[in-house]
């Protein structure tokens, strides 16, 4: 194994600068607001503001599996944090979400809005709220909810581990992308047996747990993320296969992951949302379940 230059850490961490990286620009040892920003607010009760990266996809293929569903209200507004741009540490935002991190929702359905952060609690509530998505069988319940809450104890060794020392960091070693891909592997070992016993997560039905792992651990099986899916042969997962297919054919799916996103084929963006309208023709015709 290769051995990067030698480390000693001093007594008492400073920070002096950025650490390099693809997103030292916006890191920071302290949490708050740095500026002054109010949030838009558009027509409907739910407001969101995020980015579609998989924490954020999360919510708005929730939404519209909500609306595909015929829950009207679930109609939503989707603002777009630009993350990159520092726009999560806005007095707006931080207000919402005082951690600064994306996807934040703000419910002005009833007299006091209700903030809510974390996109595995933002699922919870849409799923309590809406009474869908989510097995009312306790034993079913509990077994979706397992797996929910795996997903947001797992997925940072994914994205924060793996996927910043393989794509994002300034420099290669071999010893964190070791370390980091054979927890990811181990990983998809896991979603790999539990797949081979049943057709979703939570068991035979879709639910809020699917919707929570499939866009970090599908879209790394189906090549959308780190560009590693050679690295990582995911090909051999068969069962996370079958299963990362099968969500991503789902109209309310592809829809979602198109919202706020801003990177890709243009045809693949929408940066706000705001009506099912917001989604053009040539899209909705591509979003039909006929085209699935």
């Amino acid at each position: 194994m290769t051995t990067p230059i030698d480390y000693v850490p001093p007594a008492v961490w400073t920070w002096n600068a950025p650490n390099g990286g693809q997103f030292a620009s916006i890191n920071r040892p302290t949490a708050g607001a740095t500026h002054d920003q109010d949030l838009p607010v558009g027509q409907h009760p739910l407001q969101l503001y995020s980015l579609a990266t998989p924490n954020g996809v999360k919510v708005t293929v929730m939404l519209e599996e909500l609306l595909a569903m015929g829950h009207r209200g679930a109609e939503y507004d989707a603002w777009l944090i630009r993350i990159s741009e520092g726009d999560q540490f806005g007095s707006g935002f931080v207000a919402v979400n005082p951690n600064s991190k994306i996807p934040a929702l703000l419910d002005r359905s009833a007299a006091v809005p209700q903030r809510v952060f974390e996109s595995g609690n933002i699922l919870l509530y849409l799923a309590t709220k809406f009474n869908a998505l989510l097995p009312e069988d306790p034993a079913a319940r509990t077994e979706a909810l397992s797996w929910l809450f795996w997903q947001m104890g797992s997925a940072p060794y994914l994205g924060g581990g793996f996927g910043h020392f393989y794509a994002y960091a300034p420099a290669k070693f071999e010893y964190p992308i070791d370390r980091f891909t054979m927890e990811t592997k181990r990983q998809l070992d896991v979603l790999d047996r539990r797949l081979a016993q049943c057709r979703h997560l939570g068991g035979d039905d879709y639910s809020i747990a699917d919707i929570a792992v499939w866009p970090w651990y599908g879209a790394l099986v189906l090549g959308h993320l780190y560009n590693a899916a050679e690295f990582l042969q995911v090909q051999t997962y068969t069962n996370v296969q079958r299963w990362a297919q099968e969500i991503a054919a789902r109209p309310a799916v592809r829809r979602g992951r198109m919202v706020n996103r801003n990177w890709g084929p243009a045809e693949e963006q929408l940066h706000e949302r705001h009506d099912a309208q917001d989604f053009d023709t040539r899209t909705q015709d591509k979003l039909s379940p006929a085209a699935g």
